[in-house]
């Protein structure tokens, strides 16, 4: 058997050198093209009504004319971005812990909504997207006769 001495210094140059390559690899992506420049995610709550679907999502100090709702190909897409007001802009914070950019969130939706009728609307700094269900007739037993 053999036996080797254990070099804790050796195993943490491996470590850091991995490191350093997932470092590379995350910055490729970040600076790819293809990738499109998100800022922050804003929180989302979902629910479901007996008659219709929410989507409810936090954007304090978002005005409603930054914000973008798409549907295409049965995917809603909220996208905007929250800029930094102009009066602010030149002031000395000691701290910033909120986030100002681009922002992009997508929902696949159910079979069962009707695209034609959803609304949005936005208050106290959350906006609200009713997503209606589609009005289904109920279709109630018939005998078929033969003739």
């Amino acid at each position: 058997m053999l036996m080797t001495t254990f070099d804790p210094y050796k195993e943490f140059l491996a470590m850091r050198e991995k490191m350093e390559n997932i470092s590379r690899l995350m910055q490729g992506v970040e600076n790819s093209p293809e990738r499109p420049k998100i800022d922050f995610i804003p929180t989302v709550n979902t629910r479901e009504a007996d008659d219709a679907y929410y989507i409810e999502v936090d954007l304090p100090g978002v005005k409603k004319e930054d914000i973008n709702i798409d549907v295409n190909e049965n995917v809603l897409t909220i996208s905007g971005e929250r800029k930094l007001e102009d009066s602010r802009a030149n002031d000395e914070f000691y701290r910033v812990e909120s986030v100002y950019g681009k922002f992009e969130r997508s929902f696949s939706l159910p079979e069962d909504v009707d695209e034609d009728k959803i609304e949005a609307e936005a208050k106290n700094g959350v906006l609200i997207v009713k997503i209606p269900k589609a009005q289904t007739i109920e279709k109630t037993p018939k005998k078929i006769e033969i003739k």
